[in-house]
């Protein structure tokens, strides 16, 4: 097992390597919202689904939604894990009942509070809908990160709430001087 990281990645995006073909992560960007000896959560934030948000206030019988919210915006695929509970990224000062808080300007929340909030219009003003998250349990991570699985790039507010979500793979490489479309799929070590 690889030595764990001397920095944990927490607040970090993970860049999908184009060798990944895990259907669940193949060319995603998946924000780190807790890293530690004991393994690492994220929310994928380039995987859209079918559904928009508005058909989940629906879904969720959430009443009186403003029309002039973002309700045409889609939910995201946040990972594997839980997939039919609702995790929400977002950079609001404000905490909900079940935030937790990755740094000052960026939180995750899984109480319906905050969907309500949004729903009228009274919510952050960027968010992340997605339902379920990406987990490795202690080591996998790391061991992953060895295997060439992954980049990493410290977090950037402009990549998650602000790029087009079919260029937030390539954006986020772009902040290494990296074009994915020019590394090999193999992968070696000296």
């Amino acid at each position: 097992m690889p030595a764990l990281l001397t920095e944990p990645l927490t607040k970090h995006l993970l860049i999908a390597m184009p060798s990944l073909q895990d259907p669940n992560f193949s060319r995603t960007v998946t924000l780190i919202c807790e890293h530690s000896k004991d393994g690492a959560m994220g929310i994928v934030i380039n995987q859209p689904t079918s559904m928009s948000v508005e058909e989940l206030f629906d879904r969720e019988e959430i009443e009186n939604a403003s029309a002039d919210t973002s309700n045409t915006h889609l939910v995201f695929a946040g990972g594997p894990v839980q997939i039919n509970r609702g995790f929400i990224l977002h950079d609001s000062d404000r905490a909900w009942e079940s935030t937790h808080i990755i740094d000052n300007d960026l939180k995750l929340t899984t109480s319906e509070d905050i969907l309500i909030d949004i729903a009228t219009g009274k919510g952050p003003k960027n968010s992340i809908v997605a339902l379920g998250y990406a987990g490795w349990g202690a080591g996998q991570l790391e061991q992953e990160l060895a295997d060439n699985a992954w980049l990493t790039v410290p977090y950037e507010a402009k990549i998650v709430f602000d790029t087009p979500v079919e260029k937030r793979w390539e954006t986020a490489a772009n902040k290494l001087g990296i074009d994915l479309h020019l590394i090999s799929n193999e992968a070696g070590h000296a």
